[in-house]
């Protein structure tokens, strides 16, 4: 597994797992999913995008660069911004009609998209030794479908997707599991990951894509690129 260890904004290069081993030695860690476990940012920047192309290409680009500054963002807090860009008005059913089309054109290229290198392998082989939890603003029974489709919901104490938001996730299943915060790390891909974990003083590791560039210069914390033993 490679790391870097970012501190003061200086990186101090690539190291191995055995020399940083925060995710290993923790007993629990709370998954993002979109970024994390699946390569599938991209494929929700797309569908974005390809939901308000009729409006203009300027719109389009706009909410697709919105989406991807925002990745760990509820669809349900991004699409009233989009539909007011797109010069309409954001009724509770028309944010659920762009939701429901947004579903539609993303869940079976999510499942297929590619898993980040070596996570199954670390979720299987650390099953019986770590409590894991996913924590997404994906919808609720949108991610417990794919989960299930995928056969790795097994794996995973409890899921919790949107409309929870993620900070409120993790500080009710810290206290209904009776989890110390140290004893627990957050992996994710977002902002809001990273604020999430930071509001219920878990540690926090980041991975790193193309789309968090902004991310990894800015925070000073953990970060990784895969799961891959190396």
């Amino acid at each position: 597994m490679h790391l870097v260890v970012e501190k003061f904004g200086i990186k101090f290069g690539l190291v191995k797992m055995h020399m940083i081993k925060l995710i290993e030695d923790s007993k629990v860690i709370f998954w993002d999913f979109d970024g994390v476990i699946k390569d599938s940012v991209e494929v929700k920047s797309e569908a974005f995008e390809r939901l308000f192309n009729s409006f203009g290409s300027d719109v389009a680009k706009k909410v697709r660069t919105h989406h991807e500054a925002n990745g760990g963002m509820s669809r349900f807090d991004k699409l009233p911004i989009y539909i007011k860009w797109s010069g309409q008005y954001p009724s509770q059913d028309l944010v659920d009609d762009y939701s429901a089309k947004f579903s539609e054109l993303v869940k079976k290229n999510v499942i297929e998209s590619a898993w980040v290198p070596g996570v199954l392998g670390y979720i299987q082989r650390n099953t019986k030794n770590q409590i894991f939890f996913v924590i997404t603003a994906t919808p609720q029974s949108e991610i417990e479908e794919i989960l299930s489709t995928l056969q790795i919901k097994q794996y995973f104490l409890q899921v919790v997707g949107a409309p929870t938001k993620k900070g409120e996730a993790i500080k009710s299943l810290l206290a209904e599991y009776s989890i110390k915060s140290e004893q627990a790390v957050m992996i994710g891909d977002s902002s809001s990951d990273y604020e999430a974990a930071k509001a219920n003083q878990v540690p926090f590791v980041l991975r790193r894509t193309n789309l968090n560039r902004f991310l990894q210069e800015k925070l000073i914390c953990p970060m990784i690129d895969d799961f891959q033993n190396e």
